[in-house]
């Protein structure tokens, strides 16, 4: 994908100040006439104020200058770019997409992951969400025979997995998710729906491990023990924004880590997949849980 001029700029602008926390705009400046974009010339004062009102409107991350600090810039709201959000998302990507693009000479030597667009159906169902109108699915569960219709208001959008996931609500009130890629159909009706005020994507999320959230799982306190590596595995992409290190063994092999959470079948599988490299010391139903299924792995394994 090629990137905007524009929108090169802003990535790079951003990426600089984050890098060097505080910098000048003589700094700035300096690095600015290095890069290609630049075609030798300097940023002037006047383009870089353009250009962080911009992304103060895009990406909505503020860039502030200390004055006291030698008229030094830094990222105001450092925060942002941690944060699960729409902003930070696109800005990641655009940042790799930029300098994969500006890598074309190594593509063969860049493996990456496909993550489907969803075509229509994804393109669709933002314009409804836009527009406030109801939508009608023609949806195949897995192990279904047949497609089964539903009528519902579409609530919010979710990529987990490489996968995108519709967040639906029933004109009773009740949720549901819908993966994409089960869609057969979808119409957008005339039929307008009103969102609940008090809906919040990320808090309506917040408890959950990735997409399950019907299965009556209540929250609750999860300790895991990572052995070996793993604990390094944990500290750099925790399992859940929830998650704290409580404690490391002296020795260093292993740290333990809290989390609350739904325990859903989705997180239960992550647990899982980690074999003997995590083990669940609370609450004992997950740990006799995960110990089952350990046991039932094994049994597959031992039939002839």
């Amino acid at each position: 994908m090629k990137i905007p001029t524009l929108f090169k700029q802003y990535i790079w602008l951003v990426n600089t100040i984050s890098r060097a926390k505080r910098i000048s705009l003589a700094e700035i400046n300096e690095r600015w006439q290095r890069t290609e974009m630049s075609e030798g010339m300097p940023l002037s004062r006047t383009t870089f104020n353009r250009h962080k009102d911009a992304i103060e409107d895009i990406f909505g991350i503020y860039i502030d200058c200390d004055r006291r600090d030698g008229y030094r810039y830094f990222i105001g709201n450092e925060d942002v770019l941690l944060e699960n959000t729409v902003q930070n998302w696109m800005l990641s990507t655009l940042t790799v997409n930029n300098l994969i693009s500006e890598s074309l000479s190594i593509q063969s030597r860049i493996v990456l992951e496909n993550i489907p667009s969803e075509g229509e159906h994804l393109e669709s169902v933002i314009s409804a969400m836009k527009e406030n109108k109801r939508i009608e699915i023609r949806y195949r569960r897995y192990q279904s025979l047949e497609a089964r219709t539903f009528l519902l208001s579409p609530y919010c959008i979710k990529l987990f997995r490489q996968r995108w996931y519709l967040l639906g609500r029933f004109t009773d009130g009740g949720f549901a998710m819908f993966s994409f890629d089960r869609m057969e159909d979808l119409r957008i009706t005339d039929e307008p729906f009103k969102m609940d005020k008090d809906f919040d994507a990320n808090a309506f999320f917040g408890e959950c491990y990735g997409v399950v959230i019907g299965d009556g799982s209540q929250p609750e306190r999860v300790v895991l023990r990572a052995f070996g590596i793993e604990k390094y595995y944990l500290r750099d992409l925790p399992l859940h924004h929830t998650q704290k290190e409580i404690q490391t063994s002296e020795e260093g092999d292993f740290a333990d880590f809290e989390l609350y959470l739904r325990p859903t079948y989705d997180f239960m599988g992550q647990l899982l997949s980690r074999g003997t490299s995590l083990k669940v010391l609370e609450p004992q139903w997950l740990a006799d849980e995960i110990r089952n299924w350990h046991a039932d792995s094994a049994k597959i394994y031992e039939e002839k």
